[in-house]
């Protein structure tokens, strides 16, 4: 029999092995007599067995324990195994009666029984509870680095962003006043290169009058010389022409201090929000919920962190995004950059995608992904339209083929493969759902249009073309996209109108300008549910139920609106064509407007 199993302290090891000799059950049992731990069989076993049958067999936590054998100082046959609760010190039967005769008297094995156990229950304790919560505390605390990190990271960015966002607004209006600086040379000059050419003409009529009176003077007739016969028709001198000096610019130097850039750029502080004290588990429910698996409380944890902290702070529609109910309409938008798209003669499509890049299209058939510092990343040559491509919630590029009644998909590695086919009708324009990924197309046969709803395999599950009295609803839809709550809204060019149904495909209503040139481009909605579009002239945000909210006109907005796209900054991307003189041209910049606040 091994005695090494049952003499190794109780904490370093998951339980307590038998000790019953090639036995490597858990201890349940002891022996208070042979001091044997035993499982449940090998009790049985132990209270069978003729020369034991008569022994205390006890559960292991009331095991009697026997106190260590210790000579007594005064009397070294005696082992000590009382205590004087008078003089409490330890004494062997010698010593109480000689000396502690009257004094209160205890079973020393008794009372280091009872604390022996009292100490392995708290060890216990300490192991099952104050360990494991003290580590789920630093756990905790770790988490919590880690988020702050991220969180002083995202500060960090913002920062940067806005102090580029303002470089850019600086940058902008400094151009412009070099601008208006040079015009204002330029009109300088020219009045002064006219002022030039006039004392220019007139000394040169000075010079022939001097040449005049020269040929007077050395004339050698007398008939009809001025000098004979009178001067005066010759005597007349015109005056020296006034001019004006020019009025020079002057530089005011704005007036601003670092108080106001700050204003500008916003500043970090902590908000004055009493600290939380972590949450610690209560005793009592400390037993069960570590007998959990591995892994359990992290589950728990990470469920009910998302429940209860992050799910109320969100206000989700059924289409899964996240609106911000803080934001509203401007009274007044702003620019906030620009940007040139190399590689297209103009701007009549924009889909933004991931990590800051776009696609841009122009009409020469020209598709260009690019980013925002201009760096064109892939080109390719389409037979075009106006919003013929659409960039999935993957980063994928979707886009129609009318020629080869196709549509095709540009994945992220810029593999190009035919997604699927359209039958006899062309498609003209085409949108991937954020809601679940289903392709819209718009498209047109024989002087009719409709738009179809694909799958993800590419695979037909919905036509819409007709409302409910049977009149079509598109004649041209050149341009399409999905509204939060699963509208779908088309700027349609012959009918002049934006044509909205809801996600069944019944119709809600259209949307007509007063204005009598209303031909609807580029079209897109916000988490606010607006539907933003622009006729070439102005751009109209619409509620989600097609009243006009505002309207951006040349005079708010720089040039004539083509294309719009919203960004995840909720700024407003606008195409433009500039007009001139001699009519109307195409630039391939794109102007950023911030119109929420």
């Amino acid at each position: 029999m091994s005695s090494s199993k049952f003499h190794t302290p109780p904490t370093a090891q998951h339980y307590l092995v038998c000790g019953t000799e090639d036995c490597e059950k858990k201890c349940q049992f002891k022996c208070n007599d042979c001091h044997l731990p035993m499982c449940e069989q090998c009790r049985d076993e132990h209270q069978k067995s003729p020369n034991t049958k008569n022994h205390e067999v006890v559960p292991y936590r009331h095991t009697k324990r026997h106190l260590p054998v210790e000579k007594c100082k005064d009397h070294p046959t005696k082992d000590i195994d009382m205590i004087c609760e008078d003089c409490q010190i330890s004494v062997c039967s010698k010593c109480a009666i000689q000396d502690h005769r009257r004094h209160a008297l205890n079973d020393l094995e008794t009372i280091y029984s009872e604390n022996f156990t009292l100490c392995l229950d708290n060890i216990s304790r300490i192991h099952q509870y104050f360990i494991l919560d003290s580590q789920n505390m630093q756990k905790d605390i770790k988490e919590n680095i880690k988020e702050m990190k991220e969180i002083i990271d995202n500060v960090r960015r913002s920062l940067t962003t806005e102090a580029k966002s303002l470089k850019r607004l600086v940058d902008t209006v400094t151009s412009d006043n070099i601008e208006q600086v040079n015009k204002m040379e330029e009109s300088l000059m020219e009045e002064l290169q006219s002022q030039d050419k006039t004392y220019q003409f007139y000394t040169s009529y000075l010079e022939d009058l001097v040449k005049e009176y020269d040929g007077y003077l050395s004339s050698a007739e007398l008939h009809n010389n001025p000098i004979i016969f009178s001067l005066s028709g010759h005597n007349k001198i015109r005056p020296i022409p006034e001019t004006t000096k020019p009025v020079p610019p002057v530089f005011t130097a704005g007036q601003y201090s670092k108080e106001d850039v700050t204003k500008l750029l916003g500043k970090v502080n902590v908000p004055d929000t009493k600290p939380e004290y972590r949450k610690i588990k209560s005793m009592e429910n400390a037993s069960t919920q570590y007998n959990k698996p591995d892994g359990y409380f992290l589950y728990l944890m990470i469920f009910f962190l998302l429940y209860f902290i992050f799910i109320p702070d969100l206000d989700i529609d059924h289409l899964g995004k996240q609106r911000n109910p803080t934001l509203s309409l401007s009274s007044s938008v702003f620019k906030v950059m620009e940007y040139t798209v190399p590689g297209v003669y103009n701007v009549l499509h924009i889909s933004l995608g991931k990590a800051g890049n776009f696609w841009v299209s122009d009409d020469h058939g020209n598709l260009v992904q690019t980013d925002r510092m201009g760096n064109q990343l892939q080109q390719k040559m389409t037979s075009g339209g106006y919003g013929f491509y659409t960039v999935t919630e993957e980063g994928d590029l979707i886009h129609t083929d009318a020629n080869n009644r196709a549509i095709n998909r540009i994945t992220q590695d810029k593999t190009i493969t035919t997604f699927f086919k359209t039958g006899d009708w062309e498609p003209i324009s085409i949108h991937s759902s954020h809601i679940n990924g289903d392709i819209l197309v718009g498209m047109v046969k024989d002087e009719k249009a409709k738009v179809t709803r694909y799958n993800k395999k590419g695979e037909e599950i919905q036509n819409i073309q007709r409302d409910k009295d049977g009149k079509e609803l598109y004649d041209y839809p050149h341009y399409i996209t999905e509204n939060i709550n699963g509208d779908i809204c088309t700027s349609d060019y012959n009918k002049q109108a934006v044509v909205v149904v809801d996600k069944s495909g019944q119709y809600r209503f259209s949307y007509k300008s007063q204005a009598t040139a209303f031909r609807p481009y580029g079209i897109c909605t916000d988490l606010l549910g607006h539907i933003i579009v622009c006729d070439g002239i102005s751009v109209y945000i619409l509620s989600q139920d097609g009243q006009l909210l505002s309207l951006l006109t040349t005079q708010q907005i720089v040039g004539y609106a083509s294309s719009l796209s919203v960004d995840d900054q909720n700024n407003l991307h606008v195409g433009q064509y500039i007009s001139n003189l001699m009519g109307q041209y195409y630039t391939n910049t794109v102007t950023v407007y911030k119109y929420l606040q």
